[in-house]
């Protein structure tokens, strides 16, 4: 049932090198865990959009890993043409470690550079026995959580924040008290996935953990997967905005001459039919006229934001996750990135 979900775990490394393409240009979109199944039909909708619009025939190639894994091995030399990832650092990096993208790229594309979002929700087993409701369940003796690994994850980053955040705002919980609070949900954590499907996998085919942190969009496909026979899904009182961040790597996109293509491939997704099959595939669209249509299918939740609570991501950045930080802090006693 979780066929299409788990193979796309061995997809990333096969799909990271441009090769050999009968197609005019051939663009490489390195991206997230999560993103596989919509870049897949996206790239088909965009290749027949820009068929139409130019006679070209474009292939568009696909590489998804940890959102922080990924941006190191384009800063490293993995040619992509457009990065799409999932939290503003990952591309921040590949601008001012790696020097291929322009320190202003937040102001190329409307609403940051972001055509969609998503936030945390939690997916437990069918019946809930564990009684998850909400953010202080998952600090309770007794309940294992699936997180992916913050250091490595856009995804673990979200939802580390969004524990920080729910003790901040509904325990009225000062720094102390939050760290406090994710200190014991991390306790919870018997493995620490790099990204948020190989996360997925250990709570779906491995059966491990009571309650998956992820984003919406993979506990909504999780769920249509399943009919709904398996796991169910529980909203908190309240979660994180996550912003999806896109840019086109100028750097290479020159070298391989296919800046044109490439910006419109980022553009296509503010488009009337991109932002459908964005919304399609559970993640939050911008354009609202397609956001009002699909309303039904997002839970009314209210969202805090990583500049509201956190002062923005360089400084989450530096204070949560660089080495020595909190996040290094609380984890203390554990290996990060290992698995164990």
């Amino acid at each position: 049932m979780f066929k299409k979900i788990i193979l796309g775990t061995l997809l990333g490394l096969a799909l990271a090198s441009p090769g050999v393409s009968s197609a005019d240009v051939s663009l490489l979109n390195v991206s997230y865990d999560v993103t596989r199944e919509f870049y897949k039909d996206y790239n088909a909708k965009f290749a027949g959009y820009w068929r139409e619009k130019t006679g070209q025939t474009v292939a568009v190639q696909q590489s998804h890993g940890g959102s922080t894994k990924q941006a190191r091995s384009v800063i490293d030399g993995l040619e992509a043409d457009v990065v799409t990832m999932n939290q503003q650092t990952d591309i921040d990096a590949i601008s001012a470690i790696g020097k291929l993208i322009p320190a202003d790229w937040r102001r190329l594309l409307p609403h940051q550079s972001s055509p969609y979002s998503s936030t945390i929700v939690f997916l437990v087993r069918k019946g809930n026995p564990k009684g998850i409701k909400d953010w202080n369940d998952l600090a309770r003796s007794g309940v294992s959580v699936i997180i992916p690994n913050p250091k490595t994850s856009g995804n673990g980053r979200y939802s580390y924040l969004g524990a920080y955040g729910y003790a901040l705002k509904k325990q009225g919980g000062d720094d102390a008290q939050a760290r406090a609070f994710v200190g014991k949900v991390f306790k919870n954590v018997p493995v620490l996935d790099t990204g948020g499907r190989g996360a997925t996998t250990t709570f779906i085919q491995r059966g491990i953990g009571d309650v998956l942190l992820t984003f919406e969009s993979e506990v909504l496909l999780i769920q249509q997967e399943s009919g709904g026979a398996k796991f169910d899904v529980v909203v908190p009182s309240l979660s994180i905005e996550a912003d999806a961040p896109v840019a086109v790597v100028e750097k290479y996109a020159s070298k391989h001459k296919t800046q044109q293509v490439a910006q419109a491939y980022l553009e296509y997704l503010y488009q009337a039919e991109g932002q459908e099959l964005i919304a399609k595939h559970f993640f939050r669209p911008r354009d609202a006229a397609v956001a009002a249509r699909y309303s039904g299918r997002f839970p009314k939740i209210p969202l805090f934001t990583v500049d509201e609570l956190f002062g923005g991501w360089q400084k989450a950045q530096q204070t949560h996750f660089a080495d020595g930080g909190v996040f290094d802090q609380i984890y203390e006693g554990k290996k990060p990135g290992t698995g164990v």
